[in-house]
């Protein structure tokens, strides 16, 4: 399994080689640090730790502040571990969107989507909300009836209600990469990934396809 950090930069269009005009989303995937490598011996399973993104040194609490000294790599803004991580690495090394990636690879995008505050449950869950005619009352927007009566008298798990909605972690599955950009380390992925422009995402191998089905 591989994997990066990354950062979105929006969504655009390009042509595929038949012609094909195709929705992508352009993600910021580089350069990736690596800043530990762990073992079944020293930490009792396999993984690498990366780092993306530069972060200033008074911003990093102490913990961080020696361990990024321990490794000898700079503060980083967002760091993350890959378990079995599937290239030969060490600490310090850069990895590239072009080391992990290549053109018809299918990948998974994890992000926090977009927040949307405090909503009712027309725009939540899409509710069909009242009547809109005279008589009508007061609950044109309401949810209506949220219990059962006296028996038993109480809501059920799990009811629709109105509450934040958005800013959750997502992932979205065997999404195909278009194109690797490898001068501007960039990612150009088919459809939507969760999040706002700006936002840190996580590109990892498709755990529901392999490579070799991606031709």
């Amino acid at each position: 399994m591989v994997g990066l950090l990354g950062k979105k930069l929006g969504q655009t269009q390009v042509y595929d080689d038949a012609g094909n005009l195709l929705c992508v989303t352009a993600v910021q995937c580089g350069p990736n640090r690596v800043l530990q490598c762990k073992t079944e011996e020293s930490d009792g399973y396999s993984a690498v730790q990366l780092g993306f993104g530069t972060q200033k040194a008074q911003r990093v609490n102490k913990p961080m502040t020696g361990h990024f000294a321990k490794h000898k790599i700079d503060p980083c803004q967002r760091i993350r571990e890959f378990r079995d991580f599937e290239l030969s690495v060490k600490p310090g090394d850069e990895v590239k969107p072009s080391d992990c990636f290549s053109a018809g690879d299918w990948v998974d995008a994890i992000g926090t989507t977009k927040g949307h505050g405090f909503q009712g449950v027309m725009k939540r869950h899409g509710f069909k909300g009242g009547r809109q005619t005279h008589g009508a009352k007061g609950w044109k927007r309401r949810p209506g009836s949220i219990g059962q009566g006296s028996t038993p008298g109480t809501v059920r798990k799990g009811q629709p209600m109105p509450g934040h909605m958005g800013q959750v972690r997502r992932t979205v599955q065997n999404l195909k990469v278009v194109r690797v950009m490898e001068e501007e380390q960039v990612l150009l992925i088919s459809g939507a990934i969760p999040g706002a422009v700006g936002d840190y995402v996580v590109i990892r191998g498709a755990k529901k396809k392999s490579k070799a089905k991606a031709a």
